[in-house]
């Protein structure tokens, strides 16, 4: 459905201008975008976007969380990354009319706003400087993209896992006295998937974390990072843990 009053808590929360591409907009183009922006809701285990269909424009997450996974011809899934608030998909698909490789599913109740390719195209017409933008952005994420691809087939798992927990600091974590408290927005088995080890591996290697007394887990879902910094060393390849 269209969102309400134009997109009046769009502006006033300035989701828009959490996307990269329509940073160089003024204030007018963002209020354009903002009255033409689609706005939905999705429970948890939804899908926002699915595998092979043909997406309509730019998806910002307002709120909650979702992850992109792609679903193997054995059934076997994927997870490929990992959507918070205000991030944002489909960027890539506002030229052409390919069909999407990977699903985007909702991990808990979440809100969006989409802005259809057809608008985002008059737009570029109209403002050379937001193609420019687009190009730009464009080439970061496939620079970024790349990264990520010869990261995980160097870095060693230490260092993986600590680098995603701190990423799941950023997103989701909270301030205690204990230090930062994580909900973790995949199970154990969904982390592992995510990260391309098996089960057993994150098992053992998150209890040796525990072991050395850089977080502690409260329960399934949630864990205390007790070490930030030593954590934030390892991803950077600075120090390692003992082999459980």
């Amino acid at each position: 459905m269209d969102c309400n009053l134009k997109c009046i808590n769009c502006l006033k929360e300035l989701c828009v201008h959490k996307v990269p591409l329509f940073s160089a907009l003024q204030h007018e183009d963002f209020e354009e975008i903002a009255g033409r922006m689609i706005y939905r809701k999705y429970e948890k285990g939804e899908i926002i976007l699915a595998q092979d269909s043909k997406p309509h424009g730019i998806t910002i997450i307002r709120k909650g969380s979702a992850k992109a996974c792609r679903i193997a011809s054995d059934g076997q899934e994927k997870i490929l990354y990992l959507f918070s608030k205000n991030d944002f998909f489909g960027e890539q698909y506002l030229f052409g009319d390919e069909r999407v490789s990977y699903h985007v599913v909702a991990l808990q109740k979440v809100e969006t706003c989409s802005f259809s390719r057809e608008h985002f195209q008059q737009m570029i017409l109209s403002r050379p400087l937001l193609a420019q933008q687009c190009i730009e952005e464009l080439g970061r994420r496939v620079i970024a993209l790349e990264q990520v691809v010869q990261n995980a087939g160097s870095q060693k798992i230490d260092s993986r896992i600590a680098l995603l927990l701190l990423e799941f600091d950023r997103k989701y974590g909270v301030m205690t006295e204990q230090g930062p408290s994580v909900l973790l927005p995949l199970s154990r088995e969904g982390i592992a998937n995510y990260l391309g080890i098996a089960r057993e591996t994150l098992s053992r290697k998150l209890n040796q974390f525990e072991e050395d007394g850089m977080i502690r887990s409260v329960g399934n879902k949630r864990i205390t990072l007790l070490q930030p910094q030593i954590l934030a060393a390892m991803a950077n390849g600075e120090t390692a843990v003992s082999p459980a």
